[in-house]
């Protein structure tokens, strides 16, 4: 069967009323998720025309990883998605295999030239030698692709032994174009970097960067990109079999002439356990925004009972800090959401004491919260739960411990799915302030804390009823500065 035919057969299942979504009660109200069916890796982001693009990891037959197909959706704000038909279907024999599994279109990337529209991705079959190949598909107005007559263009890794061989993301400096490709050997992550005058002759230079012994065996879904002064550039990586760390970046030099990231500074990307396979791109703004996944591999997906599986994060602004570090923060667009705006007078929260807001509930919500931390409250725990059921026995708590400069997400009394606590350092600001920047959906936290400097994402799966907003403290009193909240209009 061609590519246009199984991406017809497809479209149509996403459209069959057999298929559709039982229920709605995990459903985002403000996030990209899919029609029906299974989403993972955010793949070919890019803006072009004045819209941004976001393609995805896809089975739209049923809420489970099948053989990858890629989903695609549009925006022209950042902010309402519109779905369109799907981009890519396994159909040859270095992405499909005939029974219908070990095989798929794996993640990748895009690229435009001379009004062209180019994905870049990841050919998989099971047991086949190489695995992994990369191969083009090109568009002429966006919707329809057609896979390229000599795929596969990189056939096989350069050299053998490897561990993955996968996720290539593709990016123009000057007149050459350069890709990055997860990799691992030796129980070690890598990512190789290549380079093409015209995307469908590649020759591989080095390995740009590679774990250390400690950050994973094999790289997933590496992007290399320029952030801050000079030749500085950021590594995103996603390090298999690293623990509890499922993101990190590298930050340092590269030279586009010997291919190398010389690695100055390394950090987890993001601390919530829902996070994974970020990618990038740069608008008409020179901002570089980044979508991840918003779920995780092994985790319970309590969505999948309703027929649908995944979501994206919110976009998210990439900055760059004088001493290598990062911070993400929330795009600006998702302002123009904000109605009903609430405001909570500061005082002080007396030790061991919960205070409810009975004013202030709901599921879809903004929330940036500001508490003083000083010598007077070093000992106390304070913070605020959210989704909070009326017995108090089911709620997601953020909580700041002063003494240990800790910030913990504790979704332990979550409802339904997982439970786990996440945690990061976290220093106060500059002035002595504690800074939480929240936003909830239905079934999703993502947490960005002072100014984006540390965040921690997690999907949350909540009874429907539970709704209540709780401000908290612990062994010792708590000094909130300021409590804005904002119910969110929904995208759909």
């Amino acid at each position: 069967m061609k590519h246009q035919e199984r991406v017809t057969l497809a479209n149509k299942a996403l459209t069959n009323p057999a298929l559709t979504i039982t229920e709605d009660r995990y459903r985002l109200q403000y996030h990209l998720m899919p029609p029906i069916g299974w989403m993972n890796d955010p793949n070919g982001l890019i803006y072009r025309n004045g819209e941004y693009h976001v393609f995805y990891q896809h089975y739209p037959y049923a809420p489970k990883q099948g053989p990858m197909y890629w989903g695609h959706a549009k925006s022209a704000d950042l902010i309402s998605w519109e779905h369109l038909p799907i981009a890519l279907a396994p159909s040859e024999p270095y992405d499909f295999v005939e029974d219908g599994t070990g095989g798929g279109c794996w993640s990748g990337s895009a690229a435009e030239q001379d009004g062209t529209f180019i994905l870049i991705y990841t050919g998989h079959v099971d047991g086949k030698s190489p695995e992994e190949v990369q191969c083009l598909a090109t568009s002429e107005d966006g919707i329809h692709f057609e896979k390229a007559a000599f795929n596969p263009v990189i056939d096989s890794p350069p050299e053998d032994g490897g561990f993955g061989f996968r996720d290539p993301k593709v990016w123009k400096h000057g007149d050459i174009w350069n890709m990055v490709i997860g990799y691992g050997k030796d129980g070690k992550g890598k990512a190789l970097f290549y380079q093409s005058a015209d995307l469908w002759k590649w020759n591989y230079v080095s390995v740009a960067a590679e774990s250390d012994g400690t950050m994973g065996n094999m790289w997933e879904c590496p992007d290399l990109f320029p952030l801050g002064d000079g030749d500085r550039h950021v590594l995103i990586i996603s390090p298999m079999n690293m623990g509890e760390t499922k993101t990190m970046y590298l930050s340092g030099m590269f030279d586009y002439s010997s291919g190398v990231l010389q690695a100055e500074y390394a950090e987890r990307l993001d601390y919530g356990f829902d996070f994974y396979a970020p990618q990038t791109l740069l608008d008409d703004q020179g901002r570089r925004i980044l979508i991840g996944w918003m779920n995780i591999w092994g985790s319970s997906m309590p969505e999948k009972e309703d027929r649908w599986m995944g979501a994206m994060t919110i976009p998210r602004e990439v900055k760059a800090l004088n001493d290598g570090t990062i911070r993400m923060e929330p795009v600006a667009e998702l302002m123009a959401l904000r109605r009903n705006h609430y405001i909570v007078a500061p005082q002080v929260i007396l030790a061991d004491s919960i205070l409810s807001l009975p004013d202030i509930q709901g599921d879809s919500l903004e929330m940036i919260a500001v508490f003083e931390v000083n010598e007077s409250n070093t000992d106390a725990e304070f913070g605020i739960r959210v989704r909070c059921s009326q017995d108090n026995l089911e709620y997601t708590e953020v909580c700041y411990q002063a003494s240990e400069k800790k910030l913990l997400v504790d979704r332990n009394h979550s409802g339904s799915g997982d439970g786990g606590i996440s945690e990061a350092s976290l220093e106060p600001m500059g002035n002595g302030s504690l800074k939480l920047h929240l936003f909830i959906d239905k079934s999703s936290l993502e947490l960005f804390a002072n100014e984006g400097v540390k965040t921690i994402t997690n999907r949350i799966y909540p009874d429907s009823p539970s709704l209540g907003i709780h401000l908290f403290s612990r062994k010792g009193n708590a000094v909130l500065q300021s409590l804005d909240v904002w119910e969110l209009d929904s995208i759909w």
